[in-house]
């Protein structure tokens, strides 16, 4: 999705939230992930690395707002399932997404189908197509072929695939 997104953007900067707002970490912690991630990111001078204390997408773009400026276009990159779920979430905080939206834009990848915003909020929303072998690859199936020992390694960066192998029980968990 990141690769894809460079066609859109001119830098993708990869957040890792210190604990998520609406789940756990199960497969792998923060400081694992956070390994993986950097070792993801190696030789991509067009992509970045951050950690942040919040998991909200509107505190990570007030975070990236003061760090980047106010003229810097975001987006908040995420698949089609993610926007299908934030957008009819419960912020609770008087925080819809219509009023985050003007803020950042989201730019929804087509995993699993292509995304349909509602209309109202259709100008801050832009599709991502994926090629077609991408569209289907999450987490969730790697660490699903890690626990079944199915083939993984092609889905993954090859420069993670020594840290995956090196504990492969933390990344075979759901």
């Amino acid at each position: 999705m990141a690769e894809a997104a460079l066609a859109v953007v001119d830098e993708v900067l990869f957040v890792l939230p210190r604990v998520f707002p609406h789940k756990e970490y199960t497969a792998g912690g923060f400081e694992q992930r956070l390994a993986l991630l950097r070792a993801s990111l190696t030789g991509y001078p067009r992509f970045s690395l951050a950690a942040s204390t919040a998991g909200l997408f509107i505190d990570l773009a007030h975070q990236a707002r003061a760090d980047y400026g106010p003229y810097t276009q975001l987006f908040l990159l995420c698949g089609r399932d993610t926007a299908e779920r934030i957008v009819s979430w419960d912020y609770g905080r008087g925080e819809s997404i219509h009023q985050q939206l003007k803020y950042f834009q989201l730019l929804v990848a087509s995993r699993g189908g292509r995304y349909e915003p509602p209309p109202d909020i259709q100008d801050r929303v832009r599709s991502l197509d994926l090629p077609a072998d991408l569209a289907q690859i999450s987490s969730s199936e790697v660490r699903r072929r890690i626990r079944t020992d199915e083939p993984w390694r092609n889905l993954v960066p090859i420069s993670i695939v020594p840290l995956v192998e090196a504990q492969p029980e933390i990344w075979s968990s759901d």
